[in-house]
């Protein structure tokens, strides 16, 4: 196990080396048909418009140009997609085309051999995306095309915060904590949080790692599997300090992430709250979330996390990551053609245009029309160093583990202690 942590190691971004019911998905079973037809099945995570019907005429585009190749879609909700993909995984009958997510992931993926190894047949492609592409390689060798790379921060709503007197947005914990005092005396709800799928509040332990412990204890950590440095603690302290201040909206340790108008996005995009702490992807989910198709529209704000009083790390770094396309080892050889076709100008610009993330493609950057995604482009390439997200960095066990602890943690069922001690348990048992 010891090259997964090293592949792991290959998570860990810097700028300059830069954020889903489906039908059985088995190439065995289905890619191609008694009439000399190739059917490549296709899951991510655009269930909401624009995005899926975008992608929809993607396929259309590329069945065209490729008679006798049918393009089987499964477009569903984030959550939904990591379930399936893991259980996909599990059995062995994975998409031909799926979205990995690179880190400690995709090292087990490799592991167990069932992903394409990219390296030549994408070799153009990988070139044009430069350094974006290091988190999808393993031993050099690249097993994935990232197609878009973002940062988390807090999205918010500009209407909310000047109906409140808020006039600049917190660069300090302590500004924080002030501005949700602010928002609930003006009678707005401050944040919500998607805290019943655990990964959008398991953010804030990640974002407060980053902003409390030095960058070579986090690089450290993915290697070592070490978790004794006393700024993970701290880490939950500061969460502790957040959850004091009752931010966050009625039910959110149920509050699903995504899905629907009640869900933590909903709840922002239909001006129930003033922020959440997402990723790159929120303007586009939101647009999906709203009976208008507009989402925040032109109401649409953000900011990066605040600095943590006395906190090692830079106050600059980001959190983020991205998404690939993936190809399964099973899968026909044209998957590997459609994959390609993801990442080029025409695909990667029509993609940044419907505001669906940050493109990886430098042709498209010039696309992205929502002005707060846009400049999302600049903080991303400008952090000095972006942390890729925990449970992708170190993988599905400890991630896991990690997440479901600070779930508790913000249910008040654990301590900032256990936080720590249920994530070096896991991380023992990889060793």
């Amino acid at each position: 196990m010891l090259r997964n942590r090293r592949g792991r190691a290959l998570g860990l971004l810097c700028a300059g080396a830069l954020m889903m019911g489906a039908a059985a998905c088995g190439s065995d079973d289905d890619s191609s048909g008694s009439s000399g037809s190739t059917t490549i099945t296709w899951w991510h995570n655009s269930n909401n418009d624009p995005g899926k019907s975008y992608y929809e005429q993607v396929a259309k585009d590329f069945e065209a140009d490729h008679p006798g190749v049918k393009i089987k879609i499964s477009a569903m909700a984030h959550e939904d997609m990591v379930d399936k993909l893991d259980a996909a995984f599990q059995s062995g009958d994975i998409p031909d085309v799926y979205m990995e997510r690179g880190g400690g992931e995709l090292a087990d993926h490799v592991d167990a051999g069932m992903v394409r190894d990219l390296s030549d047949d994408a070799a153009d492609e990988i070139a044009k995306i430069g350094g974006s592409a290091a988190g999808w390689q393993i031993d050099g060798k690249t097993y994935a095309l990232p197609f878009s790379m973002g940062v988390v921060g807090f999205w918010y709503n500009t209407d909310l915060f000047a109906q409140a007197g808020i006039t600049e947005t917190p660069t300090t914990m302590d500004e924080l904590y002030a501005d949700i005092a602010t928002l609930k005396d003006a009678g707005i709800t401050p944040l919500s949080v998607g805290a019943g799928d655990k990964w959008p509040a398991a953010h804030y332990w990640y974002y407060t790692s980053l902003r409390s412990c030095p960058e070579d204890v986090l690089k450290d950590a993915v290697t070592s599997l070490d978790f004794s440095d006393p700024c993970f603690v701290k880490a939950g302290e500061v969460v502790q300090d957040l959850l004091a201040t009752k931010p966050f909206n009625a039910g959110f340790l149920t509050t699903k992430a995504q899905e629907g108008a009640t869900s933590a996005s909903g709840l922002l995009a239909t001006g129930k709250v003033a922020m959440e702490l997402q990723g790159h992807w929120e303007p586009g989910v939101m647009q999906g979330l709203t009976d208008d198709g507009n989402g925040l529209g032109d109401k649409t704000g953000w900011f990066p996390f605040p600095a943590v009083d006395g906190g090692a790390g830079d106050p600059t770094d980001a959190l983020g990551g991205g998404d690939a396309w993936g190809v399964s080892e099973k899968a026909p050889d044209v998957a590997v053609d459609f994959v390609k076709y993801l990442l080029s100008d025409e695909v990667q610009k029509g993609f940044a245009s419907n505001d669906m993330g940050l493109p990886t493609n430098p042709a498209a950057g010039s696309s992205v029309k929502d002005p707060a995604l846009s400049g999302l482009l600049t903080v991303r390439d400008d952090a000095p160093y972006v942390q890729l997200y925990f449970d992708t960095a170190f993988g599905t066990s400890i991630g896991g583990a990690m997440n479901d602890e600070i779930a508790l943690l913000f249910a008040d069922q654990a301590s900032p202690q256990d936080v720590v001690d249920a994530t070096q348990e896991a991380a023992d048992q990889e060793k």
